[in-house]
């Protein structure tokens, strides 16, 4: 067992953890507990997000929140939800995520079930320090079509093509922004008033689509 901690992060790694254990401590452990995990083909990772992870998390839901409001885009949240498949044994909890073009598949669900549901069309992952598996690879095995990685610095924005992700200057799900401008907002976020900050993207978005 390997633990790391930082003001961001505390990780927990497991190795040789059987699929069966894996989902064994999904259930046990609830829906309602702090940590997530990263599970890649018999290796756990537990991680306990803390403030400098979480609030970075929170202004990017905003936003996505926001730009689909202001583009007229239906979007379905998932959040944390664990999305994870069998058959590729390979799961995770990202920190947030959406529905967008599938969101009609999915509105009304109570619960998902990847093995016969679509993934999330877009994740986003905030990783402050380096994680000890293969996030792109889960993702991958997951066939969510976009990630965004934050590490507390630089974002970036990657797609899915052939089973590899490649880095991106636009989203997919929302053509009209660039990873640039959204990394200037976060930016923004460590010095700015959130109200003021949600306001000014919006205005942003709406002249850009005006």
């Amino acid at each position: 067992m390997l633990v790391k901690s930082t003001p961001a992060e505390q990780r927990t790694v497991l190795h040789n953890v059987s699929w069966e254990t894996f989902e064994a401590l999904l259930r046990d452990t609830g829906e309602d507990r702090g940590s997530r995990f990263a599970y890649d083909c018999g290796v756990l990772e537990i991680m306990t997000p803390l403030f400098e992870h979480e609030n970075p998390k929170i202004q990017f839901d905003r936003f996505i929140f926001a730009l689909a409001e202001e583009v007229g885009v239906e979007i379905k949240s998932a959040g944390s939800t664990t999305l994870k498949r069998k058959i590729s044994k390979r799961g995770i909890e990202p920190d947030t995520c959406y529905y967008i073009r599938s969101e009609s598949i999915v509105r009304g669900r109570m619960t998902l079930n990847l093995e016969t549901d679509p993934p999330p069309d877009l994740a986003i992952e905030i990783d402050i320090t380096s994680s000890s598996v293969n996030k792109f690879g889960i993702y991958s095995a997951l066939g969510v079509t976009e990630l965004w990685r934050y590490d507390g610095q630089n974002l970036k924005f990657y797609q899915l093509i052939e089973g590899q992700y490649i880095e991106c200057k636009f989203s997919i799900a929302f053509p009209i922004i660039s990873v640039s401008e959204i990394s200037r907002f976060i930016e923004q976020s460590k010095s700015m008033g959130e109200i003021a900050l949600l306001k000014s993207f919006r205005a942003w978005v709406r002249g850009q689509i005006g």
